[in-house]
């Protein structure tokens, strides 16, 4: 499936701010099942200074800073993108078990493996809880591979998690997701991760994007997708496969992958600090269109 695809950021300040540096994680990754065919970002106001580089996961960075003083601050990616199905469904079942796993994790230190340890323990946004152990053990069973596991977290999530985009924000703890059962695919999605994490099991925190489907006859709303966030389970042989807690499904060509990290503080689409004071408005709009192949 081809897809254009806009995301755009915007802050309005009450009073007039400058020296903005921000940190953007908006251009999608080149992969085996995504061809990146072409992405742009432009700043309004001009930036004073843009440059790239790669991040430690991989991820195409954008370090911005706009010097001259401004009271409104736009950021907009624009990439054209072709997405592959990738089968993974089929894949479940010739993963690895728990102790192949961690036969590999200790035997290996190429770069792959070694991200992979780096998402096998805590992170800033992701504790390894007593509720999210006690959530995964009882989905543990003689015989199971480590996908059927992430498999059997998946839906068990959907399930008994309630989708409620009123309840958390970035910043909602993940004991409060516990506690209440509800919260949005950046919820869902670190949950997955902790619990997978507290037995050991190596997963990562995806952002991107799906692609929404109006109902039958009704047409499509400009700029109401939103960002969308998953996980992914280290498998040796078959990599990193993912998995969407928010729809009980494995990722598949709907899914847009933009960056990934250990948590959501790692692939911020758009972060900064600037010179100034007082409030701000933030509006963020997302396009995903499904373009003729």
């Amino acid at each position: 499936m081809k897809y254009q695809l806009i995301h755009q950021t915007e802050y309005r300040y009450a009073q007039t701010v400058a020296n903005s540096y921000n940190l953007a994680w908006l251009t999608p990754r080149q992969l085996p099942y995504q061809q990146v065919e072409h992405s742009s970002l432009s700043v309004n106001p001009a930036p004073s200074l843009i440059q790239q580089r790669c991040d430690s996961f991989g991820n195409t960075q954008h370090f911005i800073h706009v010097q001259p003083p401004h009271k409104q601050l736009c950021v907009t990616s624009r990439s054209t993108l072709q997405v592959m199905p990738r089968h993974n469904i089929l894949k479940i079942r010739d993963a690895t078990d728990s102790n192949g796993l961690f036969a590999h994790l200790r035997q290996h230190t190429d770069a792959t493996t070694l991200d992979a340890l780096l998402c096998q323990h805590a992170s800033r946004m992701i504790p390894l809880l007593p509720a999210a152990k006690a959530l995964i053990t009882p989905l543990m069973q003689p015989g199971q591979n480590i996908l059927q596991l992430a498999q059997a977290l998946n839906q068990l999530i959907f399930t008994e998690f309630q989708y409620d985009p009123e309840f958390s924000t970035v910043v909602t703890p993940l004991s409060e997701v516990l506690a209440h059962k509800r919260g949005v695919c950046q919820d869902f999605a670190q949950l997955a991760i902790s619990c997978l994490r507290c037995v050991g099991i190596p997963a990562r925190y995806v952002s991107g994007y799906l692609e929404t489907r109006p109902p039958e006859g009704q047409p499509r709303l400009v700029g109401a997708d939103a960002s969308h966030a998953w996980f992914a389970v280290f498998e040796p042989t078959l990599g990193w496969i993912d998995f969407d807690p928010t729809n009980n499904i494995l990722a598949d060509e709907q899914h847009l992958t933009l960056a990934w990290g250990r948590d959501y503080a790692d692939v911020v689409p758009l972060k900064g600090i600037l010179h100034g004071n007082g409030e701000h408005q933030l509006s963020v709009a997302v396009d995903v269109v499904p373009l003729a192949d």
